[in-house]
């Protein structure tokens, strides 16, 4: 069942739309709808074709739950994960295997064989989810056919989520507090940085209560190679040179260029050590900066309140209302009975269901997500728990159980109720 809410703050792709349609797909998709089946011949031609490796983003933007990643955020985790060729007959995983990683199907058939002899064939045109996302694996998984495979850490698609997810909540926010327009589009950049595959996304608010600015003109030397670092820096307007030296005493030369945006000279403070290149400015600009000692502060993410399973019982016995965060497809596989989905991205626009005399439990898979939400609730002055570990930490078998449901529940005048 789709939550209508969120179709209507989902705009189409028309740039997805125009993808599928030269790679010959018959039915285009908005970003969070069914994809259609890419036939051989464009697979093929897509494979041989470097310009066309962008399909494999494309189909990625169809898969549960990186359908819900920014664009920026989607290009990262791919440049960070594994695609795979897996020929008919080869074991893509074994019953009782660890791998901690999400294993998507592209393209192709998979056939599962299960401990009690049950067999069942996957097939790529309607798998969106992981193939089997237990750990340990609960069955033998084979191909049927060639087929071609997306392999992603589990813990930093994770984090990415995380990242891209409140980032959007953020962006939101910024765009509801109208005192705030004449610096939106700068916040908003920030927002986009490299620097928050480093460091909680939660903390950006210590960013903007905290950063400088200074003018910089072409040729000026931000930072040299094999200095101490002392400040991170973001490039609000002009361009700069990354040049370095291989053994830090042959000339340096041009490693890339960089440009509004962009951030740098965190490395050194996150890892404590000595600047590994030289950053020059090529246009006349303006840098915001941030000193070492704020920024060691946006490492460590803050405290949230949480509770363990049985805690979380209590307090729905008491009259708290569960909030799963995860996507909809998520929440549409199986959530906590009469949990309402309020998905981490969307949340700022949701909040206005909320009622700052209710308690409300927030969950993910993990926890990850939900002590995210249960930070920028509290921030917005809601009282909220975060379920520790998330749902992989219910462990049935260790007598740890919360009731789990399919069916889809809505908050209405502070209520639950369930869906049509």
């Amino acid at each position: 069942m789709r939550n209508k809410d969120n179709d209507s703050v989902i705009m189409k792709d028309t740039a997805l739309q125009e993808s599928y349609s030269r790679l010959g797909v018959s039915t285009a998709y908005d970003g969070r709808g069914r994809r259609s089946v890419l036939g051989d011949q464009a697979l093929l031609e897509a494979s041989q074709n470097d310009a066309e490796l962008s399909a494999d983003m494309r189909l990625a933007q169809t898969l549960v739950p990186l359908n819900t990643l920014t664009e920026d955020h989607l290009a990262e985790l791919i440049r960070n994960s594994k695609l795979e060729i897996v020929f008919r007959g080869q074991t893509i995983f074994e019953p009782g295997s660890y791998d901690r990683e999400h294993v998507y199907l592209l393209h192709g058939d998979v056939e599962l064989l299960c401990s009690g002899g049950e067999r069942s064939t996957i097939r790529a045109a309607n798998s969106l989810g992981p193939l089997m996302h237990e750990q340990p694996r609960p069955c033998l998984a084979t191909a049927s056919t060639d087929c071609r495979l997306l392999r992603v850490d589990s813990e930093y698609l994770d984090k990415i989520l995380t990242w891209s997810q409140v980032a959007e909540y953020m962006l939101l926010d910024i765009a509801y507090q109208r005192d705030l327009d004449k610096d939106a589009e700068w916040m908003m950049t920030i927002l986009k940085s490299n620097l928050f595959y480093k460091v909680p996304p939660i903390n950006a608010h210590v960013i903007f209560d905290r950063l400088k600015t200074m003018t910089v003109s072409a040729g000026e030397a931000v930072l040299r190679q094999g200095e101490i670092g002392n400040n991170c820096y973001f490039i609000k307007s002009g361009e700069a040179e990354v040049r370095q030296s291989p053994d830090g005493m042959t000339p340096p030369v041009k490693v890339a260029e960089i440009g509004p945006g962009r951030c740098f000279g965190e490395d050194a403070l996150v890892y404590e050590t000595v600047r590994n290149a030289s950053v020059i400015m090529t246009i006349d600009g303006e840098l915001a900066y941030i000193s070492k000692r704020d920024f060691l502060k946006l490492l460590r993410e803050p405290e949230v309140a949480i509770a363990d399973p049985d805690q979380v019982r209590d307090l729905i016995d008491q009259g708290a209302i569960c909030i799963d965060v995860r996507t909809q497809e998520e929440y549409e596989a199986g959530h906590l009975a009469q949990a309402i989905n309020l998905p981490l991205h969307l949340l700022r626009i949701k909040t206005r269901l909320l009622n700052r005399d209710t308690e409300y439990v927030i969950y993910c898979d993990t926890g990850r997500r939900s002590r995210a939400a249960a930070h920028l609730l509290n921030k917005a002055g809601y009282r909220v728990v975060a379920l520790n570990a998330g749902l992989r930490g219910l462990r049935p078998a260790q007598g740890v159980n919360l009731p789990v449901d399919n069916a889809e529940f809505l908050l209405k005048d502070g209520r639950v109720i369930e869906g049509a």
